[in-house]
């Protein structure tokens, strides 16, 4: 976690990205305060203050004796996010124009939550996890952390994934026809594994994305986090009127 931010702001964005990647659904049971301060390696007051704050913004409902439970109420999950529809090619045209420096692949035990993203099988619980550092320009500006199942994960190759963008094998070799994309957008900071990654200071602006990446019949192939530095990546939406606006 970053040194700039507290930790429970830290805490509570983490959970909203849970909230807003559909990790916890509507009317579903996150984890308790004994779980969370588990997870997070704090106290239980710390979790406590982050949670309160998401229940106060109505992302969360606290129930005594029962837990804390998703907002059902649509308007408040829609209320933190904004929906952009555009085309799979982009995705493609972007991993096309870097450079890897750095490749790491390993089998994994898979969170629930990354099970949950990747819907597979309750026995199944490893996943093929891929690092990888991207340069443009001999800059190296984004880190990628990617989960594949271990039917697909176990058969990619370390020379070819340095010289490749992931997408291209995984299409081109593999004859995987990508139909769809799930990604979110948050604003934070590098920690210590991004820095040492990237080669900048601890709490440097970040962009970081969560993209899930589906085939047909709506299966998940792919998650990744990618993290890139604010100052040489950015996003541009351009926004259209549909209607006539009134008068």
């Amino acid at each position: 976690m970053s040194t700039l931010l507290p930790i429970y702001y830290q805490i509570k964005q983490t959970i909203k990205s849970w909230l807003m990647n559909k990790d916890y659904q509507p009317g579903q049971k996150i984890p308790s305060e004994n779980e969370l301060s588990a997870i997070f390696q704090v106290s239980k007051m710390t979790v406590r203050q982050a949670i309160n704050q998401l229940v106060q913004e109505g992302l969360l409902i606290s129930r005594r004796g029962s837990g804390t439970f998703v907002s059902q109420k649509k308007e408040v999950a829609d209320k933190y996010s904004i929906e952009f529809i555009g085309s799979m090619d982009q995705i493609f045209h972007q991993a096309q124009r870097a450079k890897t420096k750095f490749v790491v692949i390993e089998k994994v035990i898979a969170p629930n939550s990354l099970r949950n993203k990747l819907n597979l099988p309750k026995e199944e619980r490893e996943v093929i996890q891929i690092k990888r550092v991207r340069s443009s320009k001999d800059t190296a500006f984004s880190y990628a952390v990617n989960y594949l199942p271990l039917d697909i994960g176990l058969k990619i190759d370390k020379k070819e994934i340095s010289h490749r963008p992931l997408l291209q094998i995984l299409e081109k070799d593999f004859r995987i026809s990508f139909t769809e994309a799930y990604q979110t957008i948050e604003a934070s900071f590098s920690d210590i594994e991004i820095s040492e990654k990237l080669g900048i200071p601890l709490g440097t602006p970040m962009l970081f994305v969560d993209r899930i990446m589906y085939t047909g019949l709506q299966k998940p192939v792919l998650v990744a986090h990618l993290s890139y530095r604010s100052d040489m990546f950015k996003y541009v939406a351009r926004f259209k009127t549909t209607q006539e606006s009134p008068a």
